[in-house]
């Protein structure tokens, strides 16, 4: 390999600094640098090398080392958080045209987030990344093995509803449920970061709701959960009434983000749900169904709800009729004014009034190479929710709630959405493709 081809190659390597190349004796520069530290690679271990004597003349060590592979690639790995693609977008011009939605009208309806005050009520839940590196197949079971290399944390759950409104500049009240353990006190330092007044009441009978993701080339391989899923006791019901009732006159919006994990019963939704229609507040949950089950339409007239496929047929028991009856029937059970029904890859099922009736309509899915799917529901629900409660109607709505989702799916892990973020996304959308499209 040619001298310049290897300076490239170390100097692409996130833990070099420098690379220099020597035009002398080796034991020549190390006395001249002394570094604490000279690592020479495992194939001259066994032969006579100078730097010995340099480096023990000055106290400095000499060790042998070829690296591990799995390491070389972990600037790459990193970056998979660090790095957000919003180009792999395509538009809605037939959607857009149907319902009037034009980018401009969008970009005006972001900017009037900041100030909202909105109460968010639900299960947090921490959802470690843990990145690993395949090592291949067991050889005593059919078991396949992984070496951890990095770790990343995130709040998830409720939290990051809370933060997703907070991101998007509201005004943001959480009420939830931990445990009395570790996991709690990085819940409340990172929401606490992040500017969300957060009420945590602590349930010594549970520990604080994690989860871990197992992934390895930028696949996840194994989630495993750390919860409990018993209804929160009726002490700790009567302390989130009486946060919610402290808040509420000043609140425009309250969202129920609800993971089935205990923390919303039935009683608290009900009362909650009844005080916040005497006042007048705008109301929207998401209930959701991963792995459990979950009745979304226990949510009763909300002026939105934002079920999977899964999630609305579970709800209705009903899982072999049409999707669009599905939406019919969810809507006028739960008495909801608005519903979404988000399909994963192929988009969404919106549901809402226009022209003295109630309308159903398909938007696809924005981004077409998502990343990380996991909060694709979490963002779509904060924000159309909060563009309803700008007083858009559902259509714009729920286009400003694609839009929020194709930016979360953009990268892998949840972190809170931005205005600025979604105005750069639309800005993509404006320039995806050379296709003529008035707006």
């Amino acid at each position: 390999m040619k001298l310049a081809d290897r300076l490239e190659g170390l100097e692409a390597l996130s833990v070099v600094d420098q690379v220099v190349a020597l035009d002398g004796l080796p034991d020549e520069f190390v006395l001249a640098l002394q570094p604490d530290i000279v690592v020479k690679g495992s194939e001259f271990e066994k032969r006579v090398n100078r730097e010995q004597a340099a480096v023990d003349s000055y106290g400095g060590k000499l060790i042998f080392s070829s690296g591990e592979m799995r390491f070389a690639s972990i600037g790459l790995l990193q970056q998979e958080f660090k790095t957000t693609n919003i180009h792999n977008i395509r538009k809605s011009p037939e959607y857009m045209r149907r319902h009037g939605v034009t980018h401009a009208a969008v970009t005006s309806t972001l900017r009037q987030f900041s100030g909202m005050k909105i109460f968010v009520i639900g299960d947090v839940i921490v959802d470690d990344y843990i990145t690993c590196d395949p090592l291949g197949m067991s050889q005593e079971d059919p078991t396949i093995v992984v070496a951890p290399i990095e770790t990343r944390t995130f709040i998830g759950g409720a939290g990051i509803v809370a933060a997703h409104a907070r991101g998007l500049g509201a005004d943001v009240d959480f009420c939830t449920v931990v445990g009395n353990d570790g996991t709690a006190k990085f819940v409340t330092s990172d929401l606490e970061r992040l500017g969300v007044k957060f009420n945590a009441f602590v349930d010594m009978a549970r520990p604080t709701t994690r989860k871990q993701r197992f992934r390895a080339l930028n696949k996840t391989l194994l989630r495993v959960n750390h919860l409990r899923q018993n209804p929160i006791e009726p002490g700790i019901q009567s302390k989130m009434l009486s946060k919610f009732d402290e808040v509420l006159d000043a609140a425009d919006l309250v969202l129920f983000s609800c993971f089935n994990y205990g923390c919303l019963p039935q009683a608290l939704v009900d009362e909650m749900s009844a005080r916040a229609r005497k006042k007048g507040v705008m109301m929207a949950a998401d209930s959701q169904a991963s792995s459990q089950m979950a009745d979304v339409s226990r949510f009763q007239d909300m002026s939105l709800i934002t079920p999977t496929e899964r999630e609305a047929r579970l709800a209705l028991q009903d899982f072999d009729t049409g999707l669009a009856y599905i939406g019919e029937r969810l809507q006028c059970v739960a008495k909801a004014r608005n519903l979404i029904i988000s399909l994963g890859a192929e988009g969404m099922l919106i549901r809402g009034p226009k022209e003295n009736t109630f309308q159903s309509d398909r938007l696809h899915a924005i981004n077409t190479s998502p990343k990380d799917v996991a909060g694709a529901g979490d963002s779509l629900f904060t924000s159309t929710s909060m563009a309803l409660c700008a007083g858009r109607e559902i259509w714009e709505a729920a286009y400003i709630g694609a839009v929020a989702a194709a930016v979360q799916v953009s990268r892998v892990g949840n972190s809170p959405l931005n205005v600025r973020e979604l105005i750069a996304e639309i800005d993509g959308i404006d320039h995806a493709s050379d296709d003529a499209f008035e707006l």
